[in-house]
């Protein structure tokens, strides 16, 4: 910093002021301040800043299979809403879930020093985890269901479960085929549940749900059954759109064809599901707005210094019409 007001031809202080944001500086000064720290190559010791304050200005991150695409995409808008917020972040992805390794994750990031922590629990073990947070640590779970004392952040599920199978049965099928995610995930959970509330409430047959496990091959193994049931099965909701691409690729080969057979709605609206064959009608999840959501309450919380309870924050999803639903023919 002696360096940097040497240069700039400023007072130590004035130097202390520009980086701490000091209202009352020129902002000629400031630019001369700045330009000077370009030049000099001067970058912030975060470490000995954190001594000062306290404060790390670095937040944690625990998520689970960071290589699907629902979670990536909330770890990605969360990282993205911290770095906005003035933050850093450190990520602990873990294979398993359980409660010894979600314990784990929680106590390497204390041992950081990071000021709160947001936990991407979309698998009821990792909820229930949550239970043993230090005391005092601020922390928000995404998907979590409930989660203890923890605020919660989550899309809403069921919402979107029922937005699917109402398109279709507004299309004149008489019932809904479900190609389910896999039983002990949250996410799962809600979708089965907004699916069946629908066709119940329309005095519809239920009937028995295909497990998948999110992968396309559990897809593919899901539509060869459905593609058997040709002509009894008109509707299928599947419960992301990666398992609808392993879908669609067992009624291509069966000579099914979408929508003239059976239409088809996915879930998540993943990059790559308007270029399906057909482009895929699906639910979008908002995860920008998880990721502002979720760090919004944990900033509330830091600034509190206290937890703020078992709040739930809903984001809502969006309908997306594409081509691969129609009325049955």
């Amino acid at each position: 910093m002696a360096d940097v007001a040497k240069v700039a031809g400023v007072s130590h202080q004035t130097v202390s002021r520009v980086l701490n944001d000091h209202p009352n500086v020129r902002s000629e000064t400031r630019t001369r301040v700045l330009r000077a720290i370009d030049q000099l190559g001067y970058r912030r010791n975060l470490v000995a800043r954190a001594l000062v304050t306290r404060h790390s200005r670095t937040l944690g991150v625990i998520s689970f299979d960071s290589t699907l695409y629902g979670p990536a995409s909330t770890v990605y808008g969360i990282e993205q809403a911290a770095r906005d917020a003035g933050y850093f972040v450190s990520i602990v992805s873990l294979r398993t879930i359980d409660k010894a390794g979600v314990d784990d994750a929680i106590d390497y990031l204390a041992e950081q020093g990071v000021d709160g922590i947001v936990v991407v629990a979309p698998q009821r073990s990792a909820a229930q985890a949550l239970e043993s947070l230090p005391m005092g640590m601020p922390a928000v779970a995404v998907e979590g269901g409930h989660a203890g004392d923890v605020p919660v952040v989550s899309v809403d599920q069921v919402k979107g479960a029922r937005l699917a199978t109402e398109h279709l049965l507004d299309q004149g099928h008489e019932t809904v085929w479900h190609v389910s995610g896999p039983t002990d995930w949250l996410e799962a959970e809600g979708r089965i549940e907004g699916w069946r509330a629908v066709l119940t409430a329309a005095g519809r047959p239920v009937p028995e749900a295909l497990a998948g496990d999110w992968s396309p091959r559990s897809g593919y193994r899901a539509g060869r059954r459905l593609a058997a049931m040709a002509g009894e099965v008109t509707a299928v909701f599947v419960a992301n759109d990666q398992m609808a691409l392993g879908v669609l690729r067992a009624f291509t080969e069966e000579g099914v064809r979408v929508p003239g057979q059976i239409s088809i709605v996915g879930f998540d609206d993943i990059p790559e599901s308007e270029f399906f064959s057909p482009p895929l009608t699906t639910i979008r999840q908002d995860f920008g707005a998880v990721g502002r959501h979720s760090i919004k309450v944990l900033l509330q919380e830091i600034e509190r210094g206290e937890p703020i309870g078992p709040e739930c924050h809903v984001v809502p999803p969006r309908f997306v019409s594409r081509a691969s639903t129609s009325s049955p023919r």
